[in-house]
């Protein structure tokens, strides 16, 4: 079982950077593929970025490629996104999930965080 809380959102001008952090819980974690996604008002839920256990790999939706980085601290039990040159279609619910396959699609991970909200303003 793993819980995940995600923090970091908030209000931010087009250009402007945030970093938003994950922080997990449970004995699974180290070994849960990690990823982000994100859901805009009357839009499906899309996927931003996946990492796996280590690390090693990582992979990114087209739209943040060169702007987002995922990154992660198992020893802190956390995984980061950080974003720059936000832009207004960046505005979303960032959501971080975990599971065990490595994977751009929401079907495959089974532990959510609740989301946290980032409003980039033009």
């Amino acid at each position: 079982q793993v819980q995940l809380v995600e923090s970091g959102g908030g209000l931010v001008q087009a250009g402007g950077s945030l970093r938003l952090s994950c922080a997990a819980s449970g004995r699974t974690w180290s070994s849960a593929v990690m990823a982000w996604f994100r859901q805009a008002p009357g839009k499906e839920r899309e996927f931003v970025a996946v990492i796996t256990r280590n690390g090693g790999v990582t992979s990114y939706a087209d739209s943040v490629k060169g702007r987002f980085t995922i990154s992660r601290d198992n020893a802190k039990n956390t995984v980061y996104l950080q974003m720059n040159s936000l832009k207004p279609e960046d505005t979303a619910v960032y959501r971080c999930a975990g599971g065990l396959r490595y994977s751009r699609s929401s079907v495959d991970y089974s532990y959510w965080g609740q989301g946290t909200q980032v409003t980039v303003s033009s």
